[in-house]
């Protein structure tokens, strides 16, 4: 699943729409699968940075669960991403072989 406000199917569509001017770089995913292979994916990229700050030039990627740990509120199999100046076609394949990367 991917949760952007900038998709007509996001509930806060309208909202931001009405709100914003553009929409920004930021989004999240939820990866089919449990918090182990939600850390796999976030390791696996290469061109994305892992860290807390969502801020920079540079794109990042969080696992969320990681940080706060097993009380935490947010789903364990979510990422937090932050896109930079990196080119999208090699964002979006970087993202595609590391999701390839997970068992069937």
């Amino acid at each position: 699943a991917v949760h952007y406000p900038g998709l007509t199917s996001h509930p806060g569509h309208a909202i931001a729409q009405k709100q914003m001017t553009a929409f920004g770089g930021m989004l999240s995913i939820q990866v089919h699968g449990d918090a182990d292979q939600t850390r796999a994916v976030a390791s696996n990229v290469q061109l994305f940075t892992q860290a807390t700050s969502l801020g920079g030039v540079e794109s990042l990627i969080e696992h969320r669960y990681s940080v706060e740990g097993p009380t935490s509120r947010t789903p364990p199999n979510l990422l937090r991403i932050s896109i930079g100046l990196e080119h999208v076609e090699d964002l979006l394949a970087d993202l595609d072989q590391a999701l390839m990367s997970l068992p069937a």
